[in-house]
């Protein structure tokens, strides 16, 4: 089992400690009675849910001796309009450049999603999640 601690740092700051001794830090916005610091927790989430993706696609596309120049990933979320404002919809984009075949490339994504990544895959069924793949040359 792992194991993170988030700390209260002031104001509406905190700091997740991760196990790997990594630091993960956030903070409100000045409205919310925060500093503007650092990134929001859902956003940190939705950083890390492309992070997760995005290594997976990686990863897959070098077994197939296909690794792309460059990998960006566009993350599009829609809220329930009331509290707790949960993400219902997640769209994702990913934007290759380089020598990647378009299957494989889908290949890749899908196996992410359905199969590799825990953040993709404990969304799943909370929110709906969906995809788009755009390959550039260069």
């Amino acid at each position: 089992m792992g194991k993170t601690i988030v700390e209260h740092t002031g104001g509406m700051a905190f700091v997740g400690k991760s196990a790997s001794g990594h630091d993960v830090h956030m903070d409100a916005g000045e409205a919310s009675g925060g500093a503007d610091s650092a990134a929001r927790p859902v956003e940190v989430l939705l950083s890390s849910l492309g992070g997760c993706t995005g290594m997976d696609v990686v990863s897959v596309l070098r077994k197939m001796k296909t690794e792309p120049a460059s990998l960006e990933i566009e993350i599009r979320d829609e809220r329930a309009e009331h509290y707790p404002k949960a993400i219902t919809k997640l769209h994702l984009i990913y934007r290759v450049t380089g020598d990647v075949p378009k299957d494989n490339l889908i290949k890749a994504v899908d196996l992410s999603l359905a199969k590799y990544c825990p953040i993709a895959n404990s969304l799943n069924g909370v929110a709906e999640i969906s995809y788009d793949v755009e390959i550039r040359s260069g």
